[in-house]
């Protein structure tokens, strides 16, 4: 390819909207352009990097017996409302009607459409295991697409579906994903790390999400660094935090005016942080109240209790009126008096400390020498690990101080066991001659977000400095001086050589000055830059620069096109 028949429209400033890097850089280096929010077009130097991320995924999934298809970006509403999540999406599910006024969404996954596909056609044991994967435009209507590529409406997504006879056929696929999603980003060039995570609206077993590790990730993660343990923090596993044993007093109410906040209460008693317990007060989409309390230096990891409250999809904010008519005032909540209309969820290490300070459902009062264990009624209440995770947490396998970091999701691996194949009836005929559902699991690789962690991880103040496995281009030969006809001529017989070697080659043939084109080669990040010059017509000499370090190497014209590709094969 010749820069001159490239279409790279380069900036040297950023758009105002941009907050990232990646996205900033992406616009700058002409990859991407924004059509509305959340929706980009891709231009030729961010589609070939998006192909070359996808080539890689696909010979991984096909290494591990995936078989690509392709399945309808609109999907009849009849599907997900025969798996019960059409309401489970809510407003983040793009619907629409056809002239016959049938409803319709843009698929923002394809559980349904796959589990419906394979219960028409699968019958027997004899077809399993089946592995199913795609890539393609996958669709949620996010309430505020920001980041470029990191949450958009329109996006490009890997999604491979499993199905198995049995569950230990089921964790043999799980496992043979999670190896291959660790081939793909180890090929991609990317540090990252797989964690424990929730399975969110997809439902199912257990998970593992695949984070690019970048200070400006969206995930936060717990790690340990004495064993293997990681989990994202609305999945982190909190051991019980043991109190210490004291002489219980009897429950008593006081005063404490204006003591409207955790904070105010504490420095009025003059009670540590750790002897309070924090309500934080929910409504779910049924519009129950469900009341949850923590200790008052932890805070309440939501996603937790969804999956502590059956029929809890999504959590709100609780209004002052909700609270009222359970019996109590936002401020000066505690389990002690609420009405049973309110559902209560406490942390498991709050029902072992004791002499405590939790609200006495009115106004400017709170109870002092509370033993949840005594005064909580166990019937009327959750007891879950309900609380965030924060660092110096017990690691819940080997006990070690726990670690926080930032990361990118970029992939997720799940069990889904029978949730899909039962409720849609999805079955076979097992060897026994028995009717039995699919053990099913589901994988899902974000390449456009795969993309844009690249770059969070891969870049200076020059701009991108891309992995050379999924860089637009491995190398970019640079004349100096495109009008000297000697100079151009030796960079196309270097170029012509390098392509005939099987490398991924530019030739930058602009008639600009070598600074802006040396300025547009460190935006754009191509792994090596080749420049002839002046000098290299003298002695023979080509020089090359590796973009990641800076370093500037002098090679002799025979030995040139040979010494580049032990180069790239360092990088």
């Amino acid at each position: 390819m010749k820069a001159t028949q490239l279409y790279a429209p380069t900036l040297r400033e950023s758009p105002a909207e941009a907050e990232l890097i990646s996205h900033k850089l992406m616009y700058r280096a002409g990859l991407i352009r924004k059509a509305a929010g959340g929706l980009y077009s891709y231009l030729p130097l961010g589609w070939r990097t998006m192909k070359k991320i996808m080539q890689i995924i696909r010979e991984e999934m096909d290494a591990k017996g995936g078989q690509e298809i392709m399945m309808p970006i609109v999907q009849p509403a009849e599907m997900w409302q025969e798996s019960g999540r059409w309401a489970v999406y809510g407003d983040e599910m793009m619907r629409l009607k056809d002239r016959h006024g049938r409803e319709f969404a843009l698929g923002p996954t394809h559980e349904e459409m796959v589990t419906t596909l394979i219960r028409d056609e699968v019958r027997s044991y004899k077809q399993l295991p089946l592995m199913l994967y795609q890539i393609q435009n996958k669709y949620r209507d996010e309430i505020r697409p920001r980041f470029g590529l990191m949450r958009s409406r329109e996006f490009v997504m890997k999604d491979l579906y499993s199905f198995d006879r049995d569950v230990e056929g089921m964790n043999i696929s799980y496992e043979k994903m999670y190896d291959a999603y660790s081939r793909v980003f180890t090929r991609c060039g990317l540090k990252f790390r797989a964690v424990e995570a929730d399975n969110g609206a997809i439902g199912g077993g257990h998970s593992h999400e695949f984070t690019v590790l970048a200070p400006s990730g969206e995930s936060s993660i717990a790690y340990c660094e004495a064993c293997d343990y990681a989990a994202s923090d609305e999945k982190a596993e909190l051991k019980i935090i043991p109190a210490e044993p004291e002489e219980l007093r009897p429950l008593e109410k006081v005063k404490t005016p204006y003591c409207h906040t955790i904070e105010l209460v504490k420095n009025f008693l003059k009670v540590p942080i750790e002897k309070t317990i924090k309500a934080v007060a929910f409504m779910d989409d049924d519009e129950r109240l469900i009341v949850t309390f923590v200790r008052g230096d932890h805070e309440v990891n939501e996603i937790k209790v969804i999956n502590a409250v059956e029929g809890a999809n999504h959590l709100y904010m609780a209004g002052d009126k909700l609270i009222e008519a359970a019996g109590s005032v936002a401020g000066f909540m505690s389990p002690i008096g609420l009405k049973d209309s309110a559902i209560v969820v406490v942390d498991q290490s709050v029902m072992l400390m004791s002499n405590a300070v939790a609200g006495a459902n009115e106004v400017d009062a709170h109870f002092i020498n509370v033993t949840p264990s005594r005064d909580f009624d166990a019937e009327k209440i959750i007891v879950a690990d309900i609380r965030m995770v924060q660092a110096g947490d017990p690691c819940p396998h080997c006990g070690a101080p726990l670690h926080m970091t930032r990361g990118i999701e970029v992939g997720q691996v799940f069990t889904l066991g029978k949730k899909y194949s039962e409720t849609l009836h999805a079955t076979f005929l097992d060897e026994d001659g028995k009717v039995k559902p699919f053990e099913m699991g589901c994988y899902g690789i974000g390449v456009g977000r795969t993309m844009a962690a690249a770059i969070e991880q891969n870049n200076d103040e020059d701009g991108i400095i891309w992995p050379r496995a999924i860089a637009p281009f491995e190398v970019v030969v640079v004349p100096v001086n495109a009008k000297d006809d000697a100079q151009l001529s030796f960079a196309k017989k270097i170029y012509a050589e390098l392509i005939a070697a099987g490398v991924d080659t530019l030739l930058d043939d602009r008639r600009e000055r070598a600074g802006v084109k040396f300025k547009d080669c460190d935006l754009i990040g191509y792994p090596l830059r080749v420049t002839i010059s002046p000098k290299t017509l003298d002695s023979g000499n080509v020089e090359v620069k590796v973009r990641r370090s800076g370093e500037l190497m002098n090679f002799g014209r025979d030995e040139c096109v040979e010494k580049i590709l032990a180069l790239l094969r360092t990088l």
